[in-house]
This record gives C-alpha cells, sequence and structure tokens, in this order.
C-alpha cells in the first residue's frame, strides 16, 4: 500500500511561460512564447501566444470598439483554437518585478474599469487560444518540445518584438539555447 501517494504533488504550470524550444516546426508554435492562464490535470492547459502581434488594434477588427477604450488596444494570434473568439487580457507589475497582478478572460466592462482606474494597467486581446488537453503539454515537455520559464517584466515588456522576444527568453536560460534560436531557418542556404 502507498500512503503517500495521495501526498505526491502534481506540476503547476498556470502562471507559467512556455517557450517553443528551436527545434519545434509546428507553424502554430515556431518561435513562440506562451502564457499559461490555467492547467490542471483534469482539464488541461489553457494559454495565449504573447509574441505575436496582429499589428491591429480592436476597433480596426470590429468599429463597434472605436468608442471604447478598449479600441486602441493591440490585438495578438493567441493561438490556433477558437480564432474567432476574443479573449481580453489586463495584467500590471507591482512594487517590483516579481509582483504581478493578472486578469484573464475578462468582459469589456471589467476592462474599461480597470483601464481607468488603475494606472500603469496594460491591456491586451488575443484572437483565439493554445489548449491541451489533459496530459498532452507535460507529453510535449518530456519529448522537449518546450521550454518552460517563470513570467517576466522584461518578457512582457517586449512582447511586440515578436522573435526577438523568443531569442531573447532564451538566451537568458543557457547559452546553447540561445545559439540555436540565433540560428538561421534554411542554414544550407548561407
Amino acid at each position: 500500500m502507498n500512503v503517500t501517494s495521495r501526498f505526491s504533488s502534481s506540476t503547476v504550470l498556470s502562471g507559467s511561460i512556455l517557450l517553443s524550444h528551436p527545434s519545434l516546426r509546428d507553424a502554430n508554435f515556431s518561435k513562440t512564447v506562451v502564457f499559461l492562464s490555467n492547467h490542471s490535470e483534469s482539464d488541461g492547459t489553457l494559454g495565449v501566444i504573447l509574441n505575436r502581434p496582429l499589428c491591429k488594434k480592436l476597433h480596426q477588427l470590429d468599429e463597434q470598439f472605436k468608442h471604447f477604450c478598449l479600441g486602441d488596444v493591440n490585438v495578438y494570434e493567441g493561438g490556433p483554437v477558437d480564432r474567432d473568439k476574443l479573449i481580453i487580457a489586463a495584467w500590471d507589475w507591482k512594487d517590483h518585478a516579481e509582483s504581478f497582478r493578472l486578469y484573464f478572460g475578462i468582459d469589456i466592462n471589467k476592462a474599461e474599469s480597470l483601464f481607468k482606474e488603475c494606472k500603469g494597467i496594460k491591456l491586451a486581446c488575443f484572437l483565439g487560444h493554445s489548449g491541451w488537453s489533459p496530459g498532452q503539454l507535460e507529453e510535449e515537455l518530456k519529448l522537449e518540445s518546450w521550454v518552460l520559464s517563470s513570467l517576466n517584466l522584461n518578457l512582457f515588456e517586449a512582447v511586440d518584438s515578436q522573435s526577438d522576444c523568443w531569442k531573447s527568453a532564451l538566451s537568458g536560460i543557457s547559452d546553447e539555447l540561445g545559439l540555436m534560436a540565433r540560428a538561421p531557418d534554411k542554414p544550407w542556404t548561407n
């Protein structure tokens, strides 16, 4: 009888950052930085890609937002799942780089009030999301398709720079990953 098995801790991935490994060639996730907003053994994992800006403001995608504060918020590709659904997120870093408050999947009214009431809060909109069924992400981590990282203020400030953000994050983990991230996509054409 294994009495201690019920006390074994599962991996908590909510609030973590996933960096696609340089060898990951899936077009949906190549060179991506993914914020994991929710993870559980029973429900799987949900996140959004942080470094794929669509170079559009919300009002450019839907004119009904022209008269809202949200109209000027940047829109990102959140992932390959439910690409027609919008996820609104807001975050702010408190007194230091380790103190982070996140509002994820909030409605328009909440986003508007946060924007008006909280100085320094950042808002972003994501079209679609990234999702994994229960156990799927853990298997992909074992296969080293992903590199797990922690939240980082500098990372969040650099998300609009697309692959530079990804390269910088990987370089901060190890020299080897940084070298792989900076390698050309097709070295045989050099």
